[in-house]
């Protein structure tokens, strides 16, 4: 089937950029906008970002403020992240994963080399698990398995993410 043969595909190659291609110079909010929309896989036309969520990630501690009204590299690393990772957590796990990996004391460079790698091994992993000769009375099953392994991968994440937390500031 040619669409599983794209999706397979597509999980297969694309990536955000290594940290050494993001651009090395300061841009505006419609700059960062215009680009983000490169950095993941998307099967649609709709607004990815916009400078409302932008500045609400900001606000909610998940990005860093920008240096005046510009944003470089460090930005688009966490937008990436954030832009990611809002698909399946809360802002406040989204927000508690990050505060993780600053905790470990490692620079910008270093955690989205962390990310870039850990999302290049599950789009691999899930796009092992895409049979693309499957007929059309297959996909029912093959999307209920995928939904599945999200929903285990997503209770994991959520409990890990309770153990991560001080003790006595857990979720209710």
């Amino acid at each position: 089937m040619e669409e599983l043969e794209d999706l397979k595909s597509r999980m297969e190659q694309e990536r955000p950029v290594p940290w050494e291609e993001l651009p090395d110079l300061a841009l505006y909010m419609d700059q960062i906008i215009a680009y983000m929309p490169r950095q993941l896989i998307r099967f649609d036309d709709g607004e990815a970002l916009t400078s409302a969520m932008v500045n609400n990630y900001i606000k909610d501690g998940l990005v860093p403020r920008a240096e005046g009204k510009r944003y470089g590299p460090v930005h688009l690393g966490y937008l990436t992240a954030v832009c990611a990772l809002k698909k399946v957590l809360s802002v406040r796990d989204t927000g508690a994963l990050i505060a993780a990996g600053q905790a470990m004391g490692k620079d910008s460079k270093t955690l989205y080399g962390y990310f870039c790698n850990a999302l290049d091994r599950a789009l691999n992993d899930t796009a092992q698990t895409i049979d693309a000769s499957a007929q059309r009375e297959d996909l029912a099953r093959m999307a209920l398995d995928l939904a599945l392994r999200s929903y285990a991968n997503q209770l994991a994440c959520a409990r890990i993410l309770d153990i991560l937390q001080p003790p006595g500031t857990g979720k209710k």
